[in-house]
């Protein structure tokens, strides 16, 4: 299994901050948020935006990395500060 994360904004819009998949399922980001949006509208508009960043085990990574069972993805809106 994969643990999933949302933050901020999409775990609002979504009305979920964390499920689980299956880790068969899922060899990496892409496909992991290709299943994801592949929900309903709500789910493929909500996690549209090309901006996404995710993170593996706490770790900023792309949408091409291979996930593997017991994995941590979080999925999060860009951070900006000031």
């Amino acid at each position: 299994m994969i643990k999933v994360l949302f933050f901020a904004q999409l775990r609002d819009k979504l009305g979920v901050s964390e499920l689980s998949v299956n880790s068969d399922e899922n060899p990496n980001v892409q496909v992991l948020l290709n299943n994801l949006k592949a929900k309903d509208n709500h789910w493929e508009k909500t996690l549209a935006s090309a901006s996404l960043m995710v993170a593996i085990n706490q770790t900023i990574s792309n949408k091409t990395a291979t996930l593997s069972s017991g994995d941590e993805v979080a999925f999060f809106p860009p951070v900006t500060g000031g």
